[in-house]
């Protein structure tokens, strides 16, 4: 095994500690991992991290169940818009982006280019949220949820939700998160533990539905490389008390900016 292999296991088990210390971010990091350590081509590095997040994201959803932080309608009438929407995205858009998408005077924007400077983009409000949080000593909650849904706005939401994931592979949560407080008033612990459960489903269903039934999956890797994030996970959840979480979320936010910064550089300049 060579050397960037095991850099690339060890970002594995990186990205399971962070999600187990903070709740949520580590996982965005899959995709720069899969494509500058595994040299993983950009459409199948989006559908092994779609995998790798949808199984984290199991796994602290059925954690924020059992504490009674999950509300399940919420969860079905975002999650269903989101789950077809990724579903298209990864069936039928993934697979037919041509390799060159346009250009300009001498300049050709690639496939690759698009996928992975539109992830840069995404990185950076998720590096804000956590940034955001960070510095905020109580998020704003609603004590009671709303039982009157914006249905229209929740399934716009959902879909646009969805497609992005679908695109790049990042599971949303950090865009999740404010828009089922403000629309459904759920309270900060439901509005994370539901997101959680939203990301497995429509993650998980655009990999089976989509990826799973159009690439070649390498599924001995993608469970090792999995399951080494899971183990990080175990280990964050365990360290998460001896750990001030604000300021490791301030630095890992920091952090993500530089990593956008990296993928715009490596792919356009």
């Amino acid at each position: 095994m060579e050397i960037i292999d095991l850099l690339g296991y060890f970002s594995a088990l990186a990205i399971g500690l962070i999600l187990g210390l903070i709740g949520g971010g580590g996982s965005i990091l899959a995709v720069p991992v899969l494509v500058y350590l595994f040299l993983l081509d950009e459409t199948l590095a989006t559908a092994y991290s779609l995998f790798v997040v949808g199984c984290s994201a199991l796994i602290g959803g059925y954690q924020q169940y059992l504490k009674g932080h999950v509300d399940v309608k919420t969860a079905v009438v975002f999650g269903i818009p989101a789950i077809f929407s990724v579903t298209l995205v990864r069936s039928f858009l993934i697979p037919n982006i041509p390799d060159e998408l346009f250009t300009l005077s001498d300049f050709s924007i690639t496939r690759r280019m698009g996928i992975l400077g539109l992830f840069a983009l995404v990185m950076v409000p998720a590096a804000l949220a956590m940034l955001k949080t960070s510095n905020s000593n109580q998020l704003q909650t609603h004590k009671t949820p709303n039982k009157q849904y914006p249905f229209s706005i929740i399934i716009f939401e959902g879909m646009a939700i969805g497609a992005i994931t679908g695109l790049v592979g990042a599971g949303g949560g950090f865009l999740i998160i404010p828009a089922l407080v403000l629309l459904t008033k759920l309270d900060m612990k439901k509005a994370i533990g539901t997101s959680l459960v939203i990301v497995t489903l429509k993650s998980l269903t655009g990999f089976f539905l989509g990826d799973a039934l159009n690439m070649a999956i390498n599924w001995r890797f993608l469970i090792l490389f999995t399951s080494i994030a899971i183990v990080g996970i175990s280990i964050g959840t365990r360290l998460n008390s001896l750990i001030d979480g604000r300021k490791l979320r301030k630095g890992f936010g920091y952090f993500i900016l530089i990593m956008a910064a990296f993928i715009i550089y490596m792919e356009f300049i």
